[in-house]
């Protein structure tokens, strides 16, 4: 009877399971909305752009502004230089660190409506902005646009490297010479640049904050050399925060996954672009005021004195 019993009580027990197995699936699952207000879930809009893409002519404007997000001086008076600050997480950075009581140059490729869009956005906080154009692979350049923001400023507390290049490529055999050569030379010569020619602006408490990417964790198969980039960005971001202990100077990185921003569009096709983001667990790309955040946290001397060497993946769960 003992026996026949537990059999009888594990089939209703799996009768109880299937029925609640078939109500799950009859409902839609949706993205995860935990934010102080809504964020756009795929499909997006359909939309390939040119190359280093637009965020104004985007038929969905990325979410940047963060309404919700009050200031309360946690970068007050500090002097901040953000690479691929025009638009995208750059943007919603600099206008954080502005809000937060920092004035910020922004380093653009070529962009100029986009800088223009973004320095009003950070005067609009009350803060100053300085817009400098230029290629950060060269390193002339971002010699040059660091000493344009210590002579503006009279001072250089934060640095930002952020500016990336990310062209998807499916078959390895396909990709040129030319292609693998911008991809390195933009990610990971240019944030050697920018560092190399901050450090001797920088001081006790400042902070360097690289941007690295999920694909750096994880890799991504048709991003083989944005991916060998990113995972490079990680392993600098510890191997420059030892060498910068002895100068009190912290050195970390954010690893976003999907965000929402121009660099997709004007990398992924338009079919590709519709579905991005919905592979995450919480089944959308982020917006670049859901990242901005944690460059504040790593920025700030109050929030994260005993932080460097650290690699903070934002990517929408695991």
């Amino acid at each position: 009877m003992s026996a026949k019993s537990t059999v009888a009580k594990q089939r209703d027990i799996q009768c109880q399971v299937a029925r609640a197995d078939a109500k799950s699936k009859s409902k839609p699952s949706g993205a995860m909305q935990a934010g102080a207000r809504n964020y756009p879930e795929p499909p997006f809009p359909k939309v390939h752009q040119d190359k280093p893409g637009s965020e104004p002519d985007l038929p969905l404007t990325p979410m940047y502004d963060a309404p919700f997000y009050k200031g309360s001086e946690k970068l007050k008076d500090k002097v901040a230089l953000i690479t691929g600050g025009d638009s995208g997480i750059g943007r919603s950075v600099a206008i954080l660190f502005a809000r937060e009581g920092a004035d910020v140059a922004i380093v653009h490729l070529d962009e100029d409506r986009d800088a223009a869009d973004t320095k009003a956005a950070i005067e609009k906080e009350g803060r100053d902005c300085l817009v400098i154009k230029g290629d950060v692979k060269d390193p002339n350049f971002c010699r040059e646009a660091v000493a344009k923001t210590a002579e503006q400023f009279s001072r250089l507390d934060i640095l930002v490297n952020n500016a990336a290049f990310q062209v998807h490529t499916a078959d390895i055999q396909e990709m040129t010479d030319e292609h693998f050569d911008e991809t390195v030379k933009t990610n990971l010569y240019g944030y050697f640049y920018m560092a190399k020619a901050a450090i001797p602006h920088l001081s006790n408490g400042s902070a360097i904050i690289n941007t690295g990417s999920v694909t750096g964790l994880e890799g991504s198969k048709e991003l083989l050399d944005y991916s060998m980039t990113k995972g490079g960005i990680h392993a600098f971001t510890k191997a420059l925060s030892s060498q910068l202990v002895p100068k009190g100077i912290r050195v970390n990185a954010v690893a976003p996954g999907p965000v929402w921003t121009p660099l997709n569009p004007s990398d992924k096709q338009a079919e590709d672009v519709a579905k991005f983001g919905s592979k995450t667990p919480m089944k959308r790309a982020a917006q670049p005021e859901e990242i901005a955040p944690a460059y504040v946290f790593l920025a700030s001397p109050q929030m994260s004195s005993y932080i460097t060497g650290e690699i903070l993946p934002i990517v929408g769960g695991y």
